[in-house]
């Protein structure tokens, strides 16, 4: 996510041994005090939080404060892998043991032996799995599909979660064996309305991170548009932040962020983007309206390291096609050219910078 100033293993800083999580809101110290208890055991941690708190990199920082530092660093999106594939994610496979199994699989606790291994959403189990995962936890042995060999690792796990495991476990959805083991030393992130204290230095990071990314200097951040920042609720938490302040890095002028945050009372983050004029109503609106203020911003310039093109991470002929199919074409001397038209020559002379 990139809130995090990483300090290698082993480096210390005049603070903090571990990765620096940039803010020093009572919250968020509340819970790198946690991280710092916990990190030199082997103890198991379930970690709670919204989604877009930085549930893995506080995993990590646990991680890199443990004498597993430099050992693997293992994870897993227990929600991104399909449920029939999940135990074979975990533990591997033989070749053959069942179809589509042409050679042998090693699975994530082998390869996080000695390390540590991250599940995150580990709520998305299924039943039918947790008796294995919770043997695995308890004896540190497994055997991979298709095989009767027992393998042992020393492997410490470290999970992840934004669902309420114990309303889980009273009505049967996940086993309360598994749950108590996992839930060893629960660390809680605060969400990021929480520790609005963070909000200005997290939005000077993302700033500088996505200007520098973009070759696009922002030289200022109006009081306005940090109020604005600072009072909103952010649902997404530190992940929809920044993604709402690459958009602004994007659609900036003369070295100036603009509030990416919708006019108040609206519930739609998109539409402050939309033309000051008519606001966009439709997806292909609000994509004309994108693309429009991006090539403005960089002069109408398509191709190239600083043209649109980039800019929106599309590929030149990609943006050559929606302009055609939107009807976006440069404005010409002494007006502006229909915007409903498709203006091909100035797009092919365009597609020349």
């Amino acid at each position: 996510m990139g809130a995090f100033e990483r300090f290698g293993c082993g480096q210390v800083s005049d603070e903090r041994r571990f990765e620096q999580v940039i803010g020093n809101s009572p919250a968020l110290e509340a819970v790198l005090d946690q991280v710092e208890r916990v990190a030199p055991t082997d103890s198991t941690v379930l970690i709670h939080g919204e989604t877009g708190t930085g549930k893995e990199l506080i995993a990590h920082a646990i991680h890199n404060l443990s004498s597993r530092c430099g050992r693997p660093f293992v994870r897993l999106n227990c929600a991104a892998i399909p449920l029939d594939l999940l135990e074979s994610e975990l533990f591997g496979h033989e070749k053959g043991a069942f179809t589509g199994a042409i050679a042998q699989k090693i699975g994530r606790f082998e390869l996080a032996d000695k390390g540590t291994l991250f599940l995150d959403e580990i709520g998305d189990i299924p039943p039918a799995l947790q008796p294995k995962l919770l043997r695995v936890l308890q004896e540190q042995e497994f055997e991979r599909l298709g095989s009767t060999r027992t393998h042992q690792v020393n492997v410490r796990l470290v999970s992840a979660t934004n669902r309420d495991l114990t309303e889980m476990a009273n009505r049967g959805e996940f086993r309360s064996d598994l749950y108590y083991r996992l839930n060893v030393f629960p660390i809680v992130l605060p969400p990021l309305r929480e520790r609005r204290e963070d909000i200005p230095a997290l939005v000077s990071h993302f700033v500088q991170i996505f200007g520098r990314r973009m070759g696009r200097e922002i030289e200022e951040i109006p009081p306005e548009t940090m109020s604005a920042l600072g009072s909103y609720q952010w649902p997404g938490n530190i992940r929809e932040l920044q993604n709402l302040l690459e958009r602004a890095v994007i659609l900036s002028n003369h070295g100036v962020l603009p509030n990416p945050l919708p006019p108040e009372g609206s519930q739609n983050v998109a539409v402050a983007f939309a033309s000051a004029a008519k606001p966009a109503v439709t997806l292909k609106d609000s994509e004309r309206t994108l693309i429009t203020r991006t090539l403005e911003g960089v002069g109408w310039v398509i191709g190239g390291p600083k043209g649109a093109a980039t800019k929106l991470g599309l590929k030149r002929t990609t943006l050559i096609h929606k302009m055609q199919k939107l009807g976006i074409s440069r404005p010409v001397l002494g007006g502006v050219s229909d915007g409903t038209r498709r203006a091909q020559p100035e797009l092919d002379s365009l597609a020349q910078y």
